[in-house]
């Protein structure tokens, strides 16, 4: 459609990650950085968050295109399954039997850390969408882990999953679970500068004559939209460019994505796009109480301070509850 008046050899905003076409930005590299040292630093175990669409698949599919041939892995993307479906899942990943017998599958899976140390391998475990895992799975995969013997250190865990990971791991049965927990990183989403550089790379990646389909301003709006998720920024100019097509812009200028915008906005939404907000961090709502209550009680000094002494009981007694007169020891 819209490819051929642009100059392009495809469309460069698929939503479907593309192996072939990665743009790495600083965090990008950074997380890629740190997933390979969590599997030669014998972590054991190291946690990986995101929010959504900022690109934790793509990071992951890099990942695995790296690795060695000594690195046996089991990449599980879907872990909405019951426990002998997991063990199932996990017994074929790694050429390992599985009749249903729990006993059996860990006495084989603790062979294979063992061979694996002899012949100096690994084993990775890379557990993505970790955030729905249900607590009980959780703790099956931390006692996984007791089969790794000391002094093997050969078994690498991954948990991917969006920053409500976190909130699930504080969960207290999985105690034992944050002590064995070596690595913690959070992906950011794109800068202005990042947002830019990504969008003349896709450019780029499909053949594109010029780079300038874009102005500087829109690319503006863009980012400020999208917040620089990766996935909504795909999104915006994939139908800007459809609708520069249809009106025989081209340029994409910032009238044309704040139209795109407006109709990407689902009712109900607070933002325009729907990106990820901040997650409140536990406890806040208490924190926010008692900060009033400081707030209130620094009030009621100050005005013992500047009332007259014989007026002030009988002015707080009428603003003030009676319950907190007690504390004030008139």
């Amino acid at each position: 459609m819209y490819t051929k008046y642009y100059g392009l050899a495809k469309k460069p905003f698929a939503l479907t990650p593309d192996p072939a076409v990665v743009f790495m930005s600083e965090a990008h590299q950074e997380g890629l950085a740190i997933l390979k040292y969590g599997i030669l630093s014998k972590k054991c175990f190291l946690v990986l968050t995101a929010d959504v669409g900022s690109g934790k698949t793509t990071l992951l599919q890099a990942l695995v295109s790296s690795l060695e041939e000594d690195v046996h892995l089991c990449l599980l993307n879907n872990p909405i399954l019951q426990r002998d479906e997991f063990f199932s899942y996990i017994a074929k990943k790694l050429g390992l039997e599985w009749d249903g017998n729990k006993a059996m599958f860990l006495i084989e899976f603790g062979i294979l850390l063992k061979r694996c140390f002899d012949r100096g391998e690994r084993v990775l475990l890379i557990i993505d969408e970790a955030h729905v895992l249900p607590v009980d799975l959780l703790e099956e995969i931390r006692l996984l882990s007791n089969l790794d013997e000391k002094g093997q250190d050969v078994l690498s865990i991954f948990l991917v999953g969006q920053p409500e990971l976190n909130e699930r791991m504080s969960d207290d049965r999985l105690l034992p679970l944050r002590q064995r927990i070596g690595i913690r990183f959070h992906l950011n989403r794109f800068n202005l500068e990042e947002t830019r550089q990504y969008i003349l790379f896709r450019l780029r990646a499909v053949g594109a004559r010029h780079l300038n389909i874009f102005s500087e301003e829109a690319i503006a709006v863009i980012h400020k939209a999208s917040q620089g998720t990766p996935r909504l920024i795909n999104i915006i100019c994939d139908h800007a460019l459809l609708s520069g097509f249809s009106e025989s812009k081209p340029v994409i200028g910032v009238e044309l994505i704040k139209e795109s915008i407006d109709d990407l906005h689902f009712p109900g939404e607070d933002t325009p796009l729907p990106v990820a907000m901040p997650v409140r961090p536990k406890g806040m709502h208490s924190t926010i109480f008692f900060g009033l209550i400081v707030v209130v009680i620094s009030f009621v000094f100050l005005l013992l301070e500047i009332l007259p002494a014989t007026r002030e009981f009988s002015f707080l007694s009428k603003v003030l509850p009676e319950s907190w007169l007690q504390y004030l020891h008139f």
